[in-house]
């Protein structure tokens, strides 16, 4: 499980990375490493929000929520980014970096399903060998039943 509270200072650390570089950068390409760490971070938090929100636990819940307002502070500023890309002219590149954002994004989601997939497939197990078990149990208690009855020739 990733750790919610590790996953906000992620993001919140990431965008004021990607926030001071920007201020200082001569040239777009050089924000390049911040921006990737900045779109790490998002998906680890992402995650991060979905595993809390999932565990019913009041406290993650509360750690989602942050991590939620963050995810959304986050999108503010890519559209800032966004702006910064079109003033140098470089919008091209921008498209292209959030194309590869969205087939990233889509093959996170086809991972998620598939650990799921597995989870599901491994609780489904699980219930099967519990009931195999108790009917093993049952099979045998009534079995030593039937003997004892036979040989003490009673139980009528």
């Amino acid at each position: 499980m990733i750790d919610p509270i590790t996953a906000l200072a992620g993001i919140q650390s990431a965008i004021s990375l990607v926030k001071k570089a920007a201020k200082v950068a001569n040239d777009i390409g050089s924000l390049a490493p911040m921006i990737a760490k900045l779109f790490d971070a998002k998906s680890v938090a992402t995650k991060a929000m979905l595993e809390a929100k999932r565990s019913k636990n009041k406290s993650n819940m509360g750690t989602a929520l942050q991590i939620e307002m963050a995810l959304d502070q986050a999108k503010v500023f890519e559209e800032e980014l966004k702006l910064l890309f079109m003033q140098t002219g470089k919008i091209d590149v921008w498209q292209k970096i959030k194309a590869r954002q969205a087939e990233m994004d889509r093959d996170d989601a086809k991972e998620i399903g598939a650990l799921r997939a597995e989870e599901k497939i491994t609780e489904i197990a699980l219930v099967i060998a519990i009931v195999f078990f108790l009917m093993f149990f049952a099979f045998v208690g009534v079995n030593e039943l039937i003997n004892f009855c036979q040989k003490t020739r009673g139980c009528a």
